[in-house]
């Protein structure tokens, strides 16, 4: 992925006026109408902005806003406080600390699967991830791409702490990377693609990568528990929305990216790339092979109950969710084709 100012494109700078614009914007709008969203700034969300340029959400009669905040303890605040009644981030993520069982949101769909976006960059001696045993690898906390390391790694024999791992933001991958002490840099897109390019000097290639684990990082839609309860159809016609607007990506790809772009302060060229072998937006059909219905848990349960036990190993999460009860799959499974039309 490609922007503007060098920023990380999961993780950028904390936007910290959003609940304070919200504060008396919000008080308007019904409660049975309205979501307000905080979410990462990461391409994966398009679809959000998508549906509300084409006016789906309105035609559903829905009032959707939407902005960024990367910092997740503000994200949980806002939830907390009931600012917002939605969140958006992986499943790795939506688990780790401190979140625990009694903590505001739980999961109602799917918008995006990493196929690439998130991995590990390696010099091109090290071939294996075996060949980081005893080696200092940079790698920010709680990332999609250091969930991919430890999977790895578990299937070789070996942990995280058998590596020496040094705390980074991923935005300064490339610079990290430079460093001939650094043996690998756990980050995400666009970073990656910039180090490959930047520091030729290092024979760089993609050691590791989202593509290899398909269907393990997935980006989900967390709802506020009590909003959820009393207004159960907005939660239902926010979905259509979203799903309508990757439906609209399938068919009209050139324009979606059009739409997208300028919310994420890109060019359609650079917001074009960011996508490109990077992830697949989740449409009717695979949100609900994700959750399956009523007495027929879908994938994603078994997908969060490994991660689950991984993020336990490696102390990114300290309390033992369960899927069945972080997971709702009424609202997907109320949907039907015929909503989409």
């Amino acid at each position: 992925m490609t922007m503007h100012s060098g920023t990380g494109f999961r993780r950028l700078a904390g936007v910290g006026l959003a609940l304070v614009v919200w504060a008396g914007a919000s008080l308007s709008a019904r409660a049975d109408e309205k979501i307000r969203i905080l979410c990462p700034t990461w391409s994966g969300y398009a679809p959000v902005f998508v549906a509300q340029d084409l006016g789906y959400f309105k035609a559903l009669g829905i009032d959707v806003e939407i902005k960024f905040e990367d910092e997740r303890a503000n994200v949980m605040a806002a939830m907390d406080r009931k600012d917002i009644e939605v969140d958006m981030r992986t499943v790795g993520e939506y688990q780790g600390k401190p979140r625990d069982a009694k903590t505001p949101g739980i999961i109602i769909g799917t918008i995006d699967e990493s196929l690439g976006g998130d991995g590990v960059i390696a010099p091109g001696d090290i071939t294996s991830v075996e060949q980081l045993k005893g080696k200092t690898v940079a790698s920010e906390p709680n990332i999609p791409g250091r969930l991919l390391l430890q999977m790895a790694l578990k299937k070789k024999g070996l942990t995280l702490s058998d590596l020496d791992v040094k705390q980074i933001a991923t935005a300064d991958t490339v610079a990290v990377f430079a460093d001939p002490s650094i043996s690998a840099v756990v980050s995400y897109q666009p970073n990656l693609s910039q180090a490959l390019d930047k520091i030729k000097q290092r024979n760089p290639h993609v050691l590791l990568s989202s593509a290899q684990y398909p269907g393990i990082i997935v980006d989900v839609i967390i709802a506020r528990q009590d909003d959820l309860k009393a207004n159960p159809e907005k939660y239902k016609k926010f979905l259509i929305g979203i799903f309508k607007a990757i439906d609209y990506f399938k068919t009209n790809k050139a324009d979606f990216i059009k739409l997208s772009a300028p919310h994420f302060n890109l060019t359609p060229e650079e917001f074009g790339a960011s996508i490109e072998g990077s992830l697949e937006y989740t449409g009717y059909k695979q949100t609900s092979g994700y959750f399956g219905k009523a007495g027929a848990p879908g994938s994603l349960y078994k997908v969060f109950d490994e991660v689950m036990q991984l993020n336990l190993e490696n102390g990114a999460a300290d309390h033992n969710l369960k899927s069945a009860e972080q997971i709702d799959n009424g609202v997907v499974s109320s949907i039907t084709e015929a909503d989409l039309k």
